[in-house]
C-alpha cells in the first residue's frame, strides 16, 4: 500500500497557494498549470520508484521463553537489498499479552547492509504467544510517499511463571545466601534423619552424635553428621477456581501461587525429593512426582498455560482423585484462597487426605485487608469499615483454627510472602521427620 508522506501535503499546500494567487492575479493561471503538472509528474515518478524497488527483508529473534512480569529484549534484523539508503519506520505486530513501548522505530538502512533494532517486552499473561508479522513503511526517494509493507515473519514464544527467580536462587549455594531472602536453616534436634558422613566433633554436638569406635581409632572426638531424609514426595494440589483470579498488584493470586510452586519445586528437588502436582477447579491436570533437577522444566511446561477459571472448586473430588493417583505417603500442599463458607466442603476433603498423607493448607490473604487495617480512622464511615475488616479477619482466623484443631497445618499469608513461607514450612517438616 502506498500512503502519502508529509512532503506530499506540503506539495499540495504549495499548489493551493499558487491557485489562490492565480485567482487574484489571472495572469498567473499559466504558472499554476505548470506547477500542477510538474507536481503530478514528480508524485507519479516518486510513487513508481518506491513501488518497484526491492522491499526490505526482516527477521525476528525472540527468546524461546519469557518469564511473567520480567523485561526481556527482542531483536529485529532488517536487510536492504536495494541500491539506495532507505529511511524506514518499523512496527512489530507483537501479541496483546505483551507490554511494549517505543514504537514505531525510525532508522536508516544503508544499501546492501542490515540494521538490528532492539525493543523490550514485558509479558503480562502466561501462555503460548504468536508474532505474525513486521510492518515497515519505506520513505520514497523524494519523500512524497510511504510504501507500507507487512512482512510475514512468524515467531512463537511461551510465557512461563517467573522462572527468573529460580535462576537467581540457583546461584545461592550456601545457607548464608538463602537467609537473605528469609529462608531459615534451623538446628535439628535428635537423630531421626539419614546418616550423611563422619566429621570432627564440634561444640554443640550431642553425645549421641559421637561415634565412639571412630573416636577411639582416630584418637580425637568424631561425630556422625545426618542429613534430612531424601526420597520423599511433595505433591501440590492447585486450586484453579474463580477466587484465584483476585489481584492485589500486577500479578493475580494464581500467578503468585505458580511462582511459589516453582521455587519450592527447585528447593525440594535439590533436597533429593520428588515433586508432582495436580490441579482442580475447571483446569484439571496431573504431573506424577519425579526426582531430578530436570523436573523443574517439566513443571514449567505443565504450568505455563494454566489459567484460573470461573468455576467453583470441588475439594472433595480433588482429594478423591489425588488418593487414587498418589499411593505413596507424601506432603500434600493444597494451594487455595480460603473463605469461611468453604469450610463445609473443605474439611471432609482434608480429613480424607490426612488418612494417608501429611497435609499443608496454604491460603492467600488479600493485601487490601492488611492495608485497610493501617488506614487512619477519621469518621464514622472509616470506623465501620475497619470494624467490618476486623470481623472478616476474625471469622477467617476462626476457620483456620478449626482446620488446625483436626491436625492440619495451615498457612495464611499475603501473596508476595507465599514463596518464602512455603519453603520455610517445607524445611521445618523435613527436619521434624513427621513426613
Amino acid at each position: 500500500m502506498i500512503l502519502p508522506a508529509r512532503r506530499s501535503f506540503q506539495l499540495v499546500g504549495a499548489n493551493a497557494a499558487v491557485a489562490l494567487l492565480a485567482s487574484l492575479f489571472p495572469d498567473l493561471i499559466g504558472l499554476w498549470y505548470v506547477t500542477v503538472g510538474v507536481s503530478l509528474l514528480l508524485a507519479f515518478a516518486d510513487m513508481l520508484l518506491v513501488a518497484t524497488e526491492p522491499a526490505p527483508r526482516a527477521e525476528r529473534f525472540v527468546p524461546h521463553s519469557l518469564p511473567l512480569g520480567v523485561k526481556r529484549t527482542v531483536r529485529l534484523r532488517l536487510h536492504n537489498d536495494g541500491k539506495r539508503l532507505l529511511s524506514v519506520q518499523v512496527f512489530d505486530h507483537f501479541p496483546q499479552q505483551l507490554s511494549v513501548s517505543g514504537f514505531p522505530l525510525r532508522l536508516g538502512l544503508e544499501a546492501g547492509k542490515f540494521a538490528e533494532p532492539l525493543y523490550e517486552v514485558t509479558a503480562t499473561e502466561r501462555g503460548r504467544l504468536h508474532f505474525p508479522c513486521v510492518q515497515v513503511r519505506v520513505l520514497s526517494p523524494w519523500q512524497l510517499w510511504l510504501h507500507d509493507l507487512k512482512l510475514p515473519v512468524a515467531s512463537e514464544t511461551r510465557v512461563y511463571p517467573n522462572f527468573a527467580a529460580v535462576a537467581q536462587y540457583a546461584l545461592m549455594a550456601t545457607d548464608h545466601h538463602l537467609s537473605h531472602i528469609g529462608i531459615l536453616k534451623k538446628r535439628r534436634r535428635g537423630e531421626g534423619q539419614d546418616f550423611h558422613q563422619l566429621r570432627e566433633y564440634r561444640a554443640g554436638d550431642s553425645l549421641r552424635q559421637i561415634d565412639w569406635k571412630a573416636t577411639a581409632r582416630m584418637h580425637k572426638p568424631i561425630s556422625r553428621e545426618y542429613q534430612d531424609e531424601r526420597d520423599q514426595e511433595i505433591v501440590f494440589l492447585l486450586d484453579c477456581g474463580h477466587r484465584m483470579m483476585a489481584k492485589d498488584d500486577a500479578l493475580s493470586h494464581f500467578d503468585h501461587t505458580l511462582n511459589a510452586m516453582l521455587l519450592l519445586t527447585y528447593v525440594a528437588l535439590r533436597q533429593g525429593d520428588a515433586v508432582g502436582m495436580g490441579s482442580f477447579g475447571g483446569a484439571n491436570r496431573w504431573l506424577p512426582a519425579h526426582k531430578g533437577q530436570h523436573n523443574v522444566q517439566h513443571m514449567l511446561n505443565a504450568l505455563y498455560d494454566l489459567q484460573p477459571t470461573p468455576q467453583a472448586p470441588d475439594y472433595a473430588q480433588a482429594a478423591t482423585e489425588l488418593l487414587v493417583r498418589q499411593k505413596k505417603r507424601a506432603l500434600v500442599i493444597l494451594l487455595t484462597n480460603l473463605r469461611d463458607e468453604d469450610l463445609d466442603d473443605l474439611l471432609p476433603a482434608l480429613h480424607l487426605l490426612r488418612k494417608r498423607h501429611l497435609v499443608l493448607l496454604a491460603s492467600m490473604r488479600e493485601q487490601a485487608i492488611d492495608q485497610a487495617l493501617e488506614e487512619p480512622v477519621d469518621n464514622l464511615e472509616d470506623a465501620l469499615h475497619k470494624a467490618a475488616v476486623q470481623h472478616y479477619l476474625g471469622t477467617r482466623e476462626a476457620t483456620l483454627e478449626r482446620i488446625r484443631a483436626v491436625g492440619i497445618r495451615c498457612l495464611d499469608v499475603p501473596p508476595p510472602e507465599l514463596s518464602v513461607n512455603l519453603i520455610n514450612h517445607y524445611l521445618d517438616i523435613k527436619r521434624s521427620g513427621v513426613l
